[in-house]
């Protein structure tokens, strides 16, 4: 029995030591970190800025302000927007994805976020929402 295991025991340390070797970020490959800079500023910037940033009627309407991540974080009138590590009760996420309330999804009149980002903003928001 010790005999049939001791292929897998072998198996199983050359897959470890692959896996170590990939992690090596020799090859310029993104750590997969999603930070607000970095990833979730340039769809905000694409698709919301134009109406939740000081002055324009988004921000007038909710209080929400999207150009800075202390003004996201902030939240709107209504409270935060997000809450880090539950993008599915954020309301940022809910509102994004239109599936909570179909009269009012996000960004309104206009085309809507592609399911990469929304993809993007979800795995920043499941993984604490860092800013960098």
């Amino acid at each position: 029995m010790c005999l049939r295991a001791m292929p897998l025991a072998v198996l199983l340390t050359f897959a470890s030591g692959m896996a170590a070797c990939g992690n090596d970020n020799a090859g310029g490959m993104q750590s997969g970190k999603v930070t607000y800079a970095d990833d979730v500023l340039p769809i905000l910037q694409k698709h919301c800025v134009e109406c939740h940033a000081a002055g324009k009627e988004g921000a007038k309407a909710t209080g929400l302000l999207v150009d800075t991540y202390a003004s996201l974080m902030k939240g709107s009138d209504y409270g935060p927007v997000i809450e880090p590590g539950a993008a599915r009760t954020s309301s940022l996420y809910i509102l994004i994805t239109g599936k909570e309330n179909l009269t009012v999804n996000m960004p309104h009149g206009r085309a809507p976020l592609s399911d990469a980002e929304i993809g993007t903003i979800k795995a920043w928001i499941d993984s604490g929402a860092p800013e960098h």
